[in-house]
C-alpha cells in the first residue's frame, strides 16, 4: 500500500549513505538513487518523499550528484530499485547517457528509472519515451508531489513486477538444470536453490531462504538436518549442518515442520514441507510479513508439481552417494578416495602424504568370528581412525580390510599409526588385538592422477608386507621402476613359455653305497638369446605369484614322464625322476588327478616319479598338502620333503607325511667341517632311519664330506662332485659313459 498523506511540518532527514559504497540489502525497504546537480533537488525529493511507503517498504535515499558518480555508484549496488535522474548534469544529455550505460553496460534491465529535466525543450518527451527503457520523462515544474508519488508508487510496482518475473524464470530455470543434470555431482543443491528462488517470487518477495532435509535415520534430531539449497546470505551454509545457521528460530521451525510435516505460516517466516514418508524436506523463507491466501493456493500447487521432481533428484542423489561413498563405515570408497588423492596433489602437495593401511589377518576373524564380527571391527577401526586423524586428514575404505588416509606428514607418521592399534578393539561381545601394515607415499613423490598415486601407495604397501622387521614403507620411484621390471620378465617369461623356450635340465642322484646313478632332479631352466640363463629363484616366484606356475608345472611332469620313457628305450629302466612342487599347484583343486592322469598318459611306472616338496609347501597349508599327498602316495608315486632343516616343519607334520624320502638342505653340508653342521646333518640323517625314510643330500662337492655323508649312513648324494644339472642329450651321454 502508499501512504499518501502530506505534511507541511517537514523534518530534515540525517544525511543518507554517500554515493560510490556499497550499501546493505535490508528487507523492507525500497532503494532510490537521486541524480542531479543541483544540491536542492536532492533535499526538496526528500522531504517530499520521506513519509512515503510502497507496498509496505519504507524508502531509502541515495545520492549522486553527476552521471559519472550515479555509474560508479550503480556499479557496486545494483539492488538499487529506482533511479530519479536529471537530464542536463555536466552535459547537455548527461542523463541520457547514464540511461545507456544503465542498460548496455551495467545490463541492469530490472532498475526503473524516472527522467527529470529543467529544460523541456531539450529532448521531445516522446522521443525520448520511445527510444529509452524509462518509466516517466517530466519537467521538475510540472512534477508536483502528488504526481511524483504517483510515478515513484507506478515504478517500483513495475519493479516488483519485473523482478518477480525474472526471479521466476530464474528459479525455474535452476530446476530445469538439476532435472537435466540429474547425475552432476551438486544437483540435488540446485534442485533445493531453485526451489528456494521460485518459492520467493510466489508471494512475491524478494526474501531470503533455506531448503532442509533429514540425511540419517529417525529425523528427528537437527543434528542430522542439513542444508541442500539457499538463497541470500544463507548461500554459505549449503551442505552444512543445520545447527550452522547459529539462528535457534530458523532451527526449530524447520525440525517442528520436519516432525509435523505440515506447512508453518507465521508473521515473520513461511515453513513449506515438501516430501513423502521416505523423503522429507522443509523449505525455510524469511518473509517479514504474513503470506496471503492466494498466495499459500500458488504454493501449494507449486510443491504439489515438484514434489515428484524432489523424489527424483533425491533417488539420483542417493545412487551416486552409493557409487562414491563406502556403505559400511559411511567414508569414500576407492572411487572417492581416488579423487581426493588428485585433489590434494593438485592444490595441497606440499608436506602431505597418503597412506594405505591394511589390516593383518583380518579374514581370520570373518572366518572364525563372522562376518558381522568383521564388520563391527571395522566400524571401530574406522571411528579409531577418525579419532586420531579426523580433524586434519581425510578417510576412506579402499578395500576390504584397507584404510586409505591423506593427510599432512606431520600428522601420519609410523609412530601414530601404529599408535592406533596399540589398545585392542571392541567388536560384538569380543575384544580383538590386531595389527596393520601401512603403506606411504608423499604426495610430492608421487604423480597428479590420484589412480596413479594409489598404485604407487600399494607399491609401498607390498613392499612393506615383505620388509622383515617393519611394517611399514614409503614409496621411492625405483620400486615402480622394480615393479616395471617383473611386469617385464613376466610378460617374456609367459611368451617363451608358450613359445617352448623353456628346458628342463637333470642332475643326477648316486647311492652312495654303490657310487650308480638311482635317479636324477629335474630343473628347470629359461635361456636368453644371448647364451645367458635366468635364475630359478628369479622367475619361479613371477610364476608362482602370477598363476603361471600352475601351466608349467602341467609341463614339467610330461616332460618328466617323457624323459622316463626316452631313458627306458635306450635301455636305462629303474631311474626315478624328482620333480618339485609349488603350494600354487596343490591349491589347484585338479592337482592330484592331472598327475595321475599324466602318469597314465605316458605310461609311466609311479614309483619313477618324485615329487619334491618343500617345508614352507607343507606349513602353508599342512591338512591340504597332506591329503593331495596321501592320494598321491597311495597311487605309487614317491614324496620327498626338500631342504629339510632350514624352514620352521613341525615333527607332528612330518610324521603325517607319507614321504619315501628326507632332502638335507646343501648349508648343512657346506658346513660338514664345523660342529653344529656335522652334528645337525647327522640328526637329520638318524631321523630318517629312525622314520624308515631314505635320506639324500645336495650340494656334496667334495670327497670329504662324501666319506662325511657316508659315515653317517646318508643313502645318497647328488652335487657339483658328480655331476651338474644338464640337459637331456648330456644326461644321455653321461649315462653312457657311467655304463662303460
Amino acid at each position: 500500500m502508499a501512504s499518501l498523506d502530506t505534511d507541511e511540518d517537514f523534518l530534515f532527514l540525517a544525511e543518507d549513505d554517500p554515493a560510490g559504497s556499497a550499501i546493505e540489502q535490508t528487507l523492507g525497504e525500497w532503494h532510490l538513487l537521486i541524480v542531479d546537480d543541483d544540491e536542492e533537488i536532492h533535499t526538496v525529493t526528500k522531504l517530499a518523499l520521506n513519509d512515503l511507503v510502497v507496498m509496505g517498504r519504507q524508502l531509502v535515499f541515495h545520492h549522486a550528484y553527476s552521471g559519472k558518480t550515479a555509474i560508479e555508484f550503480l556499479r557496486v549496488n545494483p539492488q538499487i530499485a529506482l533511479v530519479l535522474l536529471d537530464v542536463v548534469m555536466e552535459s547537455d544529455d548527461a542523463g541520457l547517457k547514464v540511461v545507456r550505460q544503465i542498460r548496455d553496460e551495467l545490463c541492469m534491465e530490472e532498475l526503473r528509472i524516472v527522467l527529470r529535466t529543467g529544460q523541456p525543450g531539450y529532448a521531445p518527451e516522446e522521443s525520448v519515451i520511445k527510444e529509452y527503457d524509462i518509466n516517466d520523462y517530466k519537467t521538475k515544474t510540472e512534477l508536483t508531489r502528488s504526481k511524483l508519488v504517483t510515478s515513484i508508487i507506478a515504478s517500483l510496482r513495475s519493479y516488483q513486477q519485473i523482478r518477480t518475473i525474472n526471479q521466476s524464470r530464474r528459479g525455474l530455470q535452476k530446476i530445469i538444470n538439476a532435472g537435466a543434470n540429474l547425475l552432476e555431482q551438486h544437483s540435488l543443491h540446485e534442485f533445493s536453490e531453485g526451489v528456494v528462488t521460485q518459492i520467493s517470487s510466489l508471494i512475491g518477495l524478494h526474501a531470503e531462504g533455506v531448503l532442509c532435509a533429514q540425511i540419517e535415520d529417525d529425523g528427528t534430531a537437527s543434528e542430522n538436518i542439513y542444508v541442500l539449497g539457499a538463497a541470500g546470505q544463507f548461500a554459505p551454509y549449503i551442505k552444512c549442518q543445520l545447527n550452522r545457521l547459529d539462528n535457534i528460530r530458523i532451527v526449530n521451525q524447520i525440525t517442528q515442520c520436519l516432525q509435523s510435516r505440515q506447512h508453518i505460516f507465521t508473521d515473520l517466516d513461511t515453513v513449506l514441507y515438501l516430501g513423502n514418508d521416505k523423503h522429507s524436506a522443509a523449505v525455510y523463507i524469511e518473509t517479514n510479513r504474513p503470506v496471503e491466501a492466494l498466495d499459500r493456493q500458488l504454493i501449494e500447487v507449486f510443491l504439489t508439481n515438484i514434489s515428484i521432481g524432489y523424489e527424483n533428484v533425491t533417488l539420483f542423489q542417493q545412487l551416486k552417494h552409493a557409487a562414491y561413498i563406502d556403505p559400511l563405515t559411511k567414508t569414500p570408497n576407492r572411487n572417492e578416495f581416488i579423487q581426493i588423492l588428485q585433489d590434494t596433489r593438485r592444490y595441497e602437495a606440499e608436506n602431505n602424504i597418503a597412506v594405505l593401511i591394511d589390516v593383518d589377518h583380518f579374514s581370520d576373524v570373518n572366518d572364525g568370528l563372522g562376518q558381522d564380527v568383521g564388520n563391527e571391527l571395522l566400524i571401530a577401526i574406522t571411528f579409531r581412525l577418525i579419532e586420531y586423524f579426523g580433524e586434519t586428514c581425510q578417510l576412506g575404505r579402499i578395500g576390504a580390510d584397507v584404510f586409505g588416509v591423506v593427510g599432512p606428514e606431520s600428522e601420519l607418521t609410523p609412530e601414530r599409526l601404529n599408535a592406533v592399534f596399540n589398545e585392542p578393539f571392541h567388536a560384538s561381545e569380543y575384544t580383538l588385538q590386531v595389527n596393520a601394515t601401512f603403506g606411504l607415499c608423499r604426495l610430492t613423490d608421487s604423480a597428479e592422477q590420484g589412480l596413479i598415486i594409489l598404485k604407487h601407495v600399494y607399491i609401498a604397501l607390498n613392499k612393506a608386507k615383505k620388509r622383515l622387521g617393519f611394517n611399514y614403507q614409503y614409496y621411492t620411484a625405483d620400486m615402480e621402476e622394480e615393479m616395471a621390471e617383473r611386469l617385464a620378465m613376466l610378460r617374456m617369461l609367459r611368451h617363451d613359455f608358450f613359445n617352448d623356450r623353456l628346458e628342463l635340465w637333470y642332475q643326477p642322484q648316486i647311492e652312495l653305497a654303490s657310487q650308480r646313478m638311482v635317479g636324477m632332479e629335474a630343473l628347470l631352466r629359461w635361456p636368453q638369446a644371448n647364451g645367458q640363463f635366468i635364475s630359478p629363484a628369479v622367475f619361479i616366484p613371477l610364476a608362482e605369484y602370477s598363476g603361471l606356475i600352475i601351466d608349467i608345472g602341467n609341463w614339467v611332469l610330461e616332460q618328466a614322464c617323457l624323459h622316463i620313457k626316452a631313458l627306458e628305450k635306450q635301455g636305462y629302466t629303474g631311474l626315478r625322476i624328482a620333480v618339485n612342487v609349488s603350494m600354487p599347484q596343490f591349491r589347484n583343486h585338479g592337482f592330484v588327478q592331472s598327475v595321475i592322469d599324466c602318469v597314465n598318459r605316458y605310461q609311466v611306472k609311479p614309483e619313477y616319479l618324485e615329487l619334491e616338496i618343500t617345508e614352507s609347501v607343507v606349513m602353508d597349508e599342512p591338512k591340504m598338502v597332506i591329503d593331495a599327498l596321501q592320494k598321491l602316495k597311495s597311487f605309487g608315486i614317491k614324496v620327498a620333503i626338500d631342504d629339510f632343516g632350514i624352514g620352521f616343519s613341525s615333527l607332528s607334520y612330518l610324521q603325517q607325511l607319507p614321504l619315501d624320502r628326507i632332502k638335507i638342505d646343501r648349508a648343512f653340508i657346506r658346513d660338514l667341517d664345523l660342529t653344529a653342521g656335522e652334528v645337525i646333518t647327522e640328526t637329520i640323517i638318524n631321523l630318517g632311519k629312525r622314520l624308515q625314510l631314505f635320506t639324500i643330500a645336495e650340494g656334496v662337492e667334495n670327497k670329504a664330506q662324501e666319506q662325511a655323508l657316508k659315515l653317517m649312513g646318508c643313502d645318497e648324494v647328488q652335487g657339483f662332485m658328480y655331476a651338474k644339472p644338464m640337459p637331456p642329450a648330456e644326461l644321455l651321454h653321461y649315462l653312457q659313459q657311467q655304463k662303460q
